[in-house]
């Protein structure tokens, strides 16, 4: 492949796939706690770390990565606390971080408006081999921590009071997950854009939620889901000169309503019987979830509702 002979094409497409591996891994708890939007608003605070890395003559990355983690842990107590007032705080912490940001990197020695553009909407040829090397690193504690406390975050995802009960550390949980998305909102922002970055979290999960049922099927399917779009938009952006973030997300949107429209066509197509609502928890012997023998199978107590494993999904019973 003609592309392929270029150093800032081989770099721009490993960044993809480390990006399309991170971003649905630790995007699909987000989509569990309904937090799909808190990936924006560490992209907010990211600015300002970019912006002092330009100012100081430092990597912005790891300017960035120090302000995104402070920026998670605050993020996380505040929302601990469930208030209306945590609510205006996490406002004005978003927007002053991306303000800052851009106050910063307009003193930056050498600034020009497309400094800003390539941090906001991605540039991704951009990418040097230092870059490349940091994504990697990051990119390999993301995954290593998310699948590695996989089965902790789950339950706390599903029923923190449970969990609190059953001696998890809750808190310390939810911060190391907000620290790993901010970790993945760091290695995205030269791919994507700080700007974007939370589509690349929650788009392919929301689309492998119409094509799997169950935590793992959903979590490896946006994975490739993530890797297809990442790696498929550099593609089409380089032969058809477009900003690589904007493509990337609009392949993902893409996927997503193929996803819609396939599934709703397949339900249709089926033998008509009542599906359970759709959840992340792969129901077996040893999910938690009380057990009732019904005939020739064993059906699954689901906050009060029974599931019955039929084919990739469950039937309601």
């Amino acid at each position: 492949m003609e592309l392929l002979q270029y150093g800032f094409m081989q770099r721009a497409l490993l960044a993809a796939l480390l990006i399309g591996l991170t971003a649905p891994a630790v995007g699909v708890y987000l989509v569990q706690r309904r937090l799909a939007l808190i990936g924006d608003g560490m992209g907010h605070v990211a600015l300002t770390g970019v912006g002092v890395g330009l100012v100081t003559r430092t990597s912005p990355i790891w300017t960035a990565l120090g302000c995104a983690v402070v920026g998670a842990i605050l993020i996380e107590l505040l929302r601990t606390r469930g208030r209306t007032s945590s609510d205006v705080a996490l406002a004005v912490l978003f927007y002053g971080g991306i303000a800052g940001g851009i106050v910063l990197v307009s003193q930056a020695s050498g600034s020009t408006p497309t400094n800003l553009d390539a941090y906001l909407f991605g540039s991704i040829t951009s990418t040097t081999t230092a870059d490349l090397l940091a994504f990697g690193v990051l990119a390999a504690v993301v995954l290593l921590v998310t699948f590695g406390l996989s089965r902790v975050f789950f339950t706390v995802g599903a029923d923190e009071e449970y969990a609190r009960a059953s001696g998890l550390p809750v808190l310390g949980l939810n911060i190391t997950l907000a620290v790993m998305v901010a970790a993945t909102v760091v290695v995205s922002m030269r791919v994507v854009g700080l700007l974007l970055v939370s589509a690349l979290m929650i788009v392919p999960v929301a689309a492998a939620q119409r094509l799997r049922r169950g935590f793992t099927g959903t979590t490896t399917t946006a994975m490739a889901i993530g890797v297809a779009v990442s790696v498929g938009g550099v593609v089409v952006s380089y032969h058809a000169d477009l900003p690589s973030g904007g493509t990337i997300v609009l392949a993902a949107i893409a996927v997503f309503l193929l996803a819609v429209v396939g599934s709703g066509l397949a339900a249709a197509l089926r033998q008509p019987h009542r599906e359970a609502e759709e959840h992340l928890h792969d129901h077996g012997p040893s999910c938690g979830h009380p057990t009732v023998v019904h005939g020739d199978h064993v059906d699954y107590v689901h906050h009060g509702h029974r599931h019955a494993p039929h084919g990739d999904h469950y039937d309601e019973h």
